[in-house]
């Protein structure tokens, strides 16, 4: 097939195909350039001014024309050299195919199928096998080319060429290596409607053109096939009409001479001519052979699930001469059998699937298990498993399951000659041992895509947790930011000093920018600091006490020892933890009350020394069910997305300091205890540990 073909249908079916490119990509075709600029110019698109030029050309002709023009003429260029074909009469043969590609078109847009310039190609070729037999056994097939298209044909060219026109044209178009379903269309226009039901669109499209153009009303099978389609007999009839119009104006611009060619004319009786006995192609390539571990070492080298899977069908092919070979997996739920987009029909094997509850042999053989060899004529064969066989191009398939654990995780198939099948049945325990090892390597990759997913899902909760941890704790500083604009904003209007309020504004902003960058690291490492307690509950105070968050109805007290406070730990942790602490006491005292943070002095726990901290509220108290959740991430009664966070952050965040946090609560009210390492207590330790080991 000449490859401006290709690529002008590529083109065409692009959006945004441009004239400019389009015009290009036809100048190299010589002939196509004079037919282009003949049929604009002509009386049908001449307008006053001759287009000169192949882009202006374009542009009379329109979209559509060009389309018809384009690949209309291509093909008649390259099939005009067919041997014998200037011999034959092919004006009959022409209109046939001419007319079953306007109707199939017409049918995919019928059918919203997204490439109707396909439908038309595969109309136009879908009797292309008959050329390719009057080519290869001119003496043999010349009576038959003359024949009318129907199954009887097929069936004299089967029992006297042992293969149909059907068979020879998706032969042929199989060879362009065209990544789409038109060999299949060519392949299946005879096939039994009853066969066709759950077929790709493209090939019911052309069955049903085929019927229109050959058959004509008196057809039953012509409503069956529209059914198919989802087509009603007005719309045929209309498609019909149509089509003839568009055959004499595209033949007429393309110089086909249809005169005389209304009707193919069918011959009596079919006349068996004498043939040549059928010769089988046998070759053989010298093959590395490789053993079983060295294989299973091949696959365990392959970086990725693809990588492994394109490896086992390679090594396959390699190992045991086989002709093609693909790889089919099975779904999570073990309903069917889906295709690898792997080789050359990426296209077609990602979309092709062998459901395992419709029977089949393949299907049983991935459902038993069992290593199982079909033939091409097999009568029990369905649609699917004839097209994993035009996919092979073979005549034999040897299916081998992939098990492990007693389960199938896949089924490779094996593309060979029919007079090859019986030496596999002497190497059944090779392709078996071989099936063990692809096995293994595929468990081991599915494992590892499924961990890879885990730890991804993983890591994006994380993340997720991570973000409503940070927005939740952004509210508080932008709350006091808010509350310090308003007392800025008073100030301001009277006069007055605010350097105080814009030194707590710039802490707090950069508070905020901290918390926010925080996303960067799920485990951000601190460094060991000093902090004054008393100082972070001075600055916290004030920050409530400047707004006007706090309520006149409730005191704050805070009782604090007179020697130092110090603790190993961050400021900006201890200020996010008792902001927190502070803003849902006083949340809990809608009616008033009191307030106290008190340091309680030094405590030893577990030979460690610990400084004391408490917040305490004379609120109603919390109920047994929120006291025994109380530290975990819960939806709270309190409006807004992220209420309920609050006291989870608390807890983290006294753990990252390495402190302990308990609650005791009542009716008389609600007490959080924390206790934070004391300065030096960890280093103190680390010494005190580290003498006794020496004295041992």
């Amino acid at each position: 097939m000449p490859q401006i073909l290709i690529k002008l249908i590529e083109h065409l079916q692009a959006d945004d195909a441009g004239m400019p490119e389009l015009a290009a990509l036809i100048a190299k075709d010589a002939a196509m350039t004079s037919k282009i600029l003949t049929v604009a110019n002509s009386s049908a698109y001449h307008r006053g001014n001759r287009a000169v030029g192949l882009e202006q050309s374009l542009v009379a002709l329109g979209t559509d024309m060009i389309k018809t023009l384009v690949i209309s003429e291509s093909v008649f260029q390259t099939f005009s050299s067919f041997p014998h074909s200037g011999s034959t009469d092919l004006r009959g043969f022409w209109k046939g195919s001419l007319t079953t590609a306007v109707i199939a078109r017409e049918i995919a847009k019928q059918m919203e199928y997204p490439h109707v310039e396909e439908a038309y190609l595969a109309g136009l070729l879908h009797n292309v096998g008959r050329l390719a037999l009057l080519a290869t056994a001119p003496k043999e097939y010349a009576f038959n080319f003359m024949a009318r298209d129907d199954e009887a044909l097929c069936a004299v060219e089967q029992r006297t060429l042992q293969i149909t026109h059907s068979e020879a044209g998706a032969w042929l178009i199989e060879r362009w290596h065209l990544d789409s379903f038109l060999a299949d269309s060519v392949l299946y226009h005879h096939e039994p409607l009853a066969r066709l039901e759950a077929a790709h669109p493209l090939i019911r499209a052309v069955r049903l053109a085929h019927l229109l153009c050959f058959h004509r009303e008196e057809d039953p099978a012509i409503e069956d096939a529209a059914q198919l389609c989802g087509l009603e007999g007005e719309v045929l009839e209309q498609i019909s009409l149509s089509a003839a119009r568009q055959v004499e104006k595209a033949a007429a611009y393309l110089g086909i001479d249809l005169a005389g060619a209304d009707e193919i004319p069918t011959p009596a009786a079919y006349a068996p001519p004498v043939v040549d006995p059928v010769q089988q192609r046998l070759s053989e390539e010298v093959r590395n052979m490789v053993l079983v571990s060295e294989m299973g070492q091949t696959f365990a080298r392959q970086q990725g699930e693809a990588g492994l899977l394109e490896s086992i069908a390679r090594s396959a092919r390699i190992l045991f001469d086989f002709e093609n070979a693909v790889v089919l997996l099975a779904d999570p739920t073990g309903h069917a059998l889906h295709g690898v987009a792997t080789g050359e029909q990426q296209q077609r094997l990602a979309e092709f699937s062998i459901p395992l509850n419709k029977g089949g042999v393949v299907a049983q053989a991935a459902l038993n298990a069992k290593l199982t060899y079909v033939s091409r004529q097999s009568p029990e064969l369905n649609v699917a498993e004839e097209q994993l066989f035009r996919m092979l191009g073979s005549e034999g398939m040897v299916c081998l399951p992939l098990v492990t654990n007693h389960n199938c995780l896949a089924l490779l198939i094996g593309g060979a000659p029919n007079w090859q099948m019986a030496s596999y049945g002497k190497r059944e325990r090779f392709l078996q041992s071989f099936g063990t090892q692809a096995a293994v390597a595929l468990e081991t990759a599915i494992s590892e895509r499924g961990y890879a997913r885990r730890q991804i899902a993983h890591v994006a909760e994380e993340y997720r947790e991570a973000s409503r941890r940070v927005v939740h704790e952004v509210n508080n500083p932008l709350s006091i930011i808010k509350n310090y604009l308003s007392v800025l904003d008073g100030k301001l209007a009277k006069r007055e000093p605010v350097v105080g309020e814009m030194s707590i504004l710039n802490e707090e902003i950069d508070r905020v920018g901290q918390l926010i960058n925080g996303l960067a690291d799920l485990q951000p490492t601190e460094a060991a600091r000093v902090t004054d307690v008393g100082r972070v509950v001075e600055d916290v105070l004030r920050l409530f006490r400047a707004t006007d968050f706090v309520p006149a109805s409730v005191q704050i007290v805070v009782r604090m020892q007179e020697e130092p406070a110090e603790i190993d730990g961050d400021a900006d942790m201890l200020k996010q933890i008792l902001v927190n602490l502070i803003k849902n006491a006083i949340e809990a005292l809608a009616g008033g009350g009191k307030i106290e943070i008190s340091n309680r002095g030094h405590v030893n726990r577990e030979r460690k020394l610990y400084l004391e901290l408490v917040v305490s509220d004379t609120g109603p108290g919390l109920s047994t069910e929120v006291l025994a959740n109380l530290f975990s991430p819960v939806r709270s009664g309190k409006d807004g997305a992220h209420h309920g966070l609050g006291l989870s952050i608390v807890h983290s965040l006294v753990k990252k300091m390495q402190g302990m946090i308990t609650c005791r609560s009542g009716k008389a009210g609600t007490t959080f205890e924390i206790l934070l390492p004391a300065r030096g207590s960890t280093s103190q330790i680390a010494g005190v540990n580290a003498r006794a080991m020496d004295s041992v």
